[in-house]
């Protein structure tokens, strides 16, 4: 194996974590957008930006690992079907979350309904990080893929 390959295959867990660290990055943003949507210092426009924003990066990420990620692991690795379809189940439960959370904000709710959703998808999503980060980070060192990272892991 050449360097290069090596460095490629090491890169997907590096991807993944880095992926992870921006999405928690882009729901502290949300959060603080919606906490200072309290004293009226973010408008309700820009409110809906930050928070279509994280629901676009989170949705695109799940929705790149269902779609590339997870086939490659399977093929490479049948012995995680139970570990990805338990991954592809979070997905689905954090869409849920997230709709429910677009629609608290197109329908312009109150600050605390807000918190409520984003507290609700902090915790799933922070849950479902840790252990696709145990389960998934060691796989991703010896995993071959030939994707783009943006498209493997979404654009974020």
């Amino acid at each position: 194996m050449t360097e290069r390959e090596t460095t490629r295959l090491i890169a997907w867990s590096h991807e993944l974590r880095q992926v992870h660290v921006r999405l928690r990055e882009a729901l502290d943003l949300t959060r603080t957008a919606v906490a200072e949507g309290r004293s009226a210092e973010v408008a309700p426009r820009e409110l809906l930006l930050y928070c279509h924003g994280f629901c676009a990066a989170l949705d695109g990420h799940h929705r790149g690992e269902d779609r590339l990620l997870f086939p490659a692991i399977r093929a490479a690795h049948p012995e995680l079907e139970p570990v990805l379809r338990r991954l592809t189940q979070d997905h689905s439960m954090i869409a849920h979350l997230l709709g429910e959370l677009l629609a608290a904000v197109d329908r312009v709710a109150p600050v605390a309904e807000l918190d409520r959703h984003l507290e609700g998808a902090a915790a799933i999503m922070e849950s479902h990080f840790r252990y696709e980060e145990r389960q998934l980070l060691r796989v991703l060192e010896t995993l071959s893929l030939d994707e783009p990272p943006e498209e493997v892991l979404g654009p974020l």
